[in-house]
């Protein structure tokens, strides 16, 4: 993980600032949501990614690459949600009182 933190830095950077412009609009965002069931579906394909990640299914260069999408993924995630909350903070602190 160090290497691609020393060797991707600025990609890293760019997938968590990416993220927070993404979870900043997100916030006025009005389209449906993602079901219930397709949730699910999204998690355990997340959760089985994570698992061959660590179990070093994936040999050689492509387990290399699905390493860094789950560490660049993991990042605009983190981006996205302090965005959001940014977002929802700096709105409700503009609102007047009632």
């Amino acid at each position: 993980m160090t290497v691609l933190a020393t060797f991707f830095w600025g990609w890293l950077l760019g997938a968590a600032l990416l993220g927070f412009c993404m979870g900043w609009i997100a916030v006025v965002h009005r389209a449906r949501g993602v079901s219930k069931v397709w949730m699910r579906w999204l998690a355990l394909l997340a959760a089985a990614l994570v698992a061959a990640s660590f179990a070093r299914i994936v040999p050689g260069r492509f387990g290399y690459w699905l390493d860094l999408f789950l560490v660049m993924f993991a990042l605009y995630l983190v981006g996205c949600a302090i965005g959001s909350w940014l977002r929802d903070w700096v709105v409700s602190r503009s609102k007047p009182a009632s």
